[in-house]
Formats: structure tokens, C-alpha cells, sequence
């Protein structure tokens, strides 16, 4: 049996020299609240398109490059979201995402796997509540976990996390652990990646 590779932040994979076969990838992404403001934790994965400037490569089409729990599939079937769980409660993946990489758009060149709080600010809460919070990679089609990233970081005051992305490399595609929070929670990272938000 293949072992999985454990990443630490900033680690990278190469995924074609991991799993060869590897064409659909599943993105699994998981969190467990451990205190409480009080209120439920509803947490959201999303994922961000990039073209090369580090931009969403339609920002004429926002839908065509931003997947969430709005927009739950792209029109070419390229990423798909399994659909929001709205607690965490569980084992598991809490959120997953599909990615069909032969149906990506050749301009895409990054892919950001992002988690936000849902209603932090009103809530008051933050990641510095969440635990066990991790992003893995499979071969959707086999089963086969690549890689896996578990995040440590102490984010007290952050209310958006970038767990993880792909990007290109060559004919390639990586995998890169990332670990970056964001204080301005969904709209901060929607501003950054030039998604419109009025």
C-alpha cells in the first residue's frame, strides 16, 4: 500500500509523479469547531480559479472561476462542490470538490482552496476556535489518498484560511500546502482574487 504524503506548510507535490493516473481529483477538506462563541459554526470551502496574474481568468464571467455554495458547479464540469455542510459535526471530509483536470480552461493556471466562516464577524468567531482542520487530495476515480496537509497554525484572528491549491507546472500539475489566513473573511479573499462582490 502507498503511503500518503504528509505535507507541511509551503510543501509541495508533484501529482503526476505521485499518481500517474491521477486525471479527476477530489479535494477534501475537513474542520471541528473545539470552542464556542456561543453560536453554530457554519464553515465553507470555495475554490478560486487564477490565470496568470494571480486574478480570476474571467473576470467578465465570475461564475466560470469561482466555485462556492452559490455556484456549486462551473458550466464545463470542472469543479464541482459536493454541497455545503452547514456544522462540521463528523469524521471526514466536512466539504469536498471535484476537479476534472482535462476539462480545466488552459487559461487557469491556479487553483485556491479556501475556507471562510460563515457570519464571523456577527458570530465572533474566528480559526483560532476551529481544530483538526486539514486539506487532502485523492484520486477521485480510485480512491487513493496523495496527500495530505493538517493545519497548525495559531489563526485567533483570522475568519478566511487558504488551506491549499494547484497549480500548473509545465504539463504538470502540484500541489502546494498553504496555510495563509485572511482577516476580511470571503469578500477580503473575493477582493484579493478580483471576483465581484456588489
Amino acid at each position: 500500500m502507498t503511503q500518503i504524503i504528509s505535507l507541511s506548510k509551503g510543501g509541495t507535490i508533484s501529482l503526476g509523479k505521485e499518481d500517474p493516473a491521477l486525471r479527476r481529483v477530489l479535494v477534501g477538506l475537513g474542520w471541528d469547531p473545539r470552542s464556542s462563541s456561543g453560536h453554530e459554526f457554519d464553515l465553507d470551502a470555495s475554490a478560486f480559479l487564477l490565470g496568470s496574474d494571480g486574478r480570476i481568468f474571467d473576470p467578465n464571467q465570475a461564475l466560470n472561476a469561482f466555485v462556492f455554495y452559490g455556484n456549486l458547479k462551473l458550466a464545463n464540469g470542472s469543479i464541482q462542490h459536493t454541497g455545503d455542510n452547514r456544522d462540521g459535526q463528523g469524521d471526514g471530509d466536512d466539504e469536498a470538490l471535484k476537479v476534472d483536470l482535462a476539462r480545466l480552461d488552459p487559461r487557469v493556471q491556479r487553483i485556491v482552496f479556501a475556507v471562510t466562516i460563515h457570519e464571523a464577524q456577527v458570530r465572533h468567531q474566528n480559526f483560532g476556535m476551529i481544530g483538526s482542520a486539514f486539506i487532502r487530495i485523492a484520486n477521485e476515480e480510485t480512491g487513493r489518498e496523495v496527500a495530505r496537509y493538517d493545519l497548525t497554525e495559531d489563526a485567533s484572528t483570522v475568519t478566511a484560511m487558504i488551506f491549499g491549491e494547484l497549480y500548473r507546472y509545465g504539463q504538470d500539475w502540484k500541489f502546494r500546502a498553504v496555510g495563509q489566513g485572511f482577516q476580511g473573511g470571503l469578500k477580503q479573499m473575493c477582493d484579493t482574487y478580483g471576483v465581484p462582490t456588489e
